[in-house]
This record gives structure tokens, sequence and C-alpha cells, in this order.
């Protein structure tokens, strides 16, 4: 791998992984495009780890204050569960269960067969049209500070189907909270925060296995390249999103994937 693409791929993750468009599918489908070779799994994890670190900075007070809220529950044995930071820890925590017990399941299924352009443009217009018609029809009331245990872990369900590529983490929670009755800029904002636990696990795992000396896949230099690009783009794309989200639909999106998904049908059938 390049330094160019490593920059081309960070970048590509960077925009894909908050606009819910799927960053997974994106990874595989453009080195395809551009007659690459598949930059493989654990290019894709570091570029995560990229991003991740944009929202760990991104909202960092938000973050302090989960932790804050947590710490002070648990210190009173459950009693201040009911505060908006302790709520919303215990929100991010049960919606992280679903994707971390599937992902264990899954993972070496995901690195080699569902990388598949077919299939990511079938979750592609499925999960396109699925965002659309949450957009649409969601009722767009509940704060970020109403989420709960609760909605935490039905949009969690719902985010352990981004394991397939194509599908969008950030689409597919974005989707469940507004089906559940979320305003747009809550469910981006939750989507965003919901990253945050499975993306430190993924990322220690992958930190443990490098130590080890297990492969990394791509050369050291591009890794600490995709990283940095992917964290640096990936700060400006939150503001962006949010910036949309508090005036703008998200129909703009879910058309984009059909339109995707519709393209890569043509574009595959043909080669």
């Amino acid at each position: 791998m390049t330094p160019i693409q490593a920059i081309v791929l960070a970048l590509v993750q960077a925009v894909t992984e908050f606009l819910p468009v799927s960053s997974s599918g994106h990874l595989i489908l453009v080195p395809r495009l551009l007659g690459w070779a598949d930059q493989g799994l654990e290019f894709d994890i570091a570029t995560n780890s990229g991003t991740l670190l944009a929202v760990l900075v991104y909202f960092r007070t938000d973050l302090a204050g989960v932790v804050r809220g947590l710490r002070a529950s648990f210190r009173r044995g459950g009693a201040g569960a009911c505060a908006p930071e302790a709520r919303l820890g215990y929100a991010l925590l049960w919606g992280t269960v679903p994707a971390g017990a599937v992902g264990l399941l899954v993972k070496d299924w995901v690195a080699s067969y569902a990388r598949a352009p077919y299939l990511i443009a079938t979750t592609a217009i499925v999960y396109g049209l699925l965002l659309g018609a949450a957009d649409l029809w969601g009722r767009k009331r509940l704060a970020l500070s109403a989420l709960g245990a609760r909605q935490g872990l039905l949009i969690g369900c719902a985010q352990a189907l981004a394991l397939v590529p194509g599908t969008s983490r950030s689409g597919v929670t974005m989707s469940a909270a507004l089906a559940l009755g979320v305003t747009r800029e809550a469910a981006a904002r939750f989507a965003f925060l919901l990253a945050v636990p499975v993306g430190l696990l993924v990322g220690a795992k992958q930190l443990v296995d490098a130590l080890r000396g297990e492969p990394l896949g791509v050369p050291l230099d591009a890794l600490l390249v995709g990283i940095a690009v992917s964290a640096l783009a990936g700060y400006a794309v939150i503001a962006i999103l949010l910036g949309w989200v508090r005036r703008r639909s998200l129909l703009v999106f879910a058309a984009y994937r059909v339109a995707l998904g519709v393209f890569l049908f043509l574009y595959f059938s043909g080669s």
C-alpha cells in the first residue's frame, strides 16, 4: 500500500464513517473501482480508530459528563441512575452489548465472505430505504437526555446489523433512534457516542494483537497515516453533519444509498 492509497482510504473512512452511507462498504468498494488490492480488515480497523479519536476529542465534554454520571450512580448503588448523564451512560452501555456479542461471533465471516459487492449493494439499498422511512415518519420529539437503557438496547440491536458491510453503523443507529421518536440531532449525537465503547474494544484488541507480533496486513507507516488522516478529517465531518441535521433532513443520504446500490448492481453485473 502506497502513502497515497492510505490517505485516500483514510479520507473515505472519515467521510463515510459519520455520514449514514457505510464506511465499511466504501472501504471495500473504492479499491475495487480503482483497481487496488483490497487493504484488508486490519487497515479498516486502524482508520476506524482514527475516527474514534475524532469522536473522543469532539465529544470530550459529553463523555466526561457520562463518566461522572456513571461513577456517581455506582457510588450511590444506582440511586443516581435518573440523572441525565447517568441515563445516557446506561443507554450507551446497553447499546454496546449487542454489537460486542455479535461481533465476536461473526468477525471471521465479515473479514472474508461479507466483502462481496452484491451484498454491499443490497444492504445499501435496503437500509437506505429504512433511513428514508425513519426520517420521514419518525416523530422526532425526544432529546438526547430522554434516552435510557431500553432505548439504548434497542438502538444497540440495530447497531449490531452494521457488522455487515454496506449497512452503515451511523445510518442504522440513526434510523432506529428516529423510529423511536428521537430528534435528528440527538439521533446523530447518540450514534457518534455509541461508536466509542465498541471502538475502544476493537482498537485495544488490534493493539494487543500487534504487540503479540501478529501480522498487521499492511505496512506500519500506512496504518499510522491512515489513523492520522481519518482522525483529522473525521473531526471536520462530525461538525458538518451536526450542522446539517439541525436544519435539513437525511433524505439526501437515503437517496444516495439507493443510487449507490443500483450503480453497484449494474457495474458488477457487467464486469
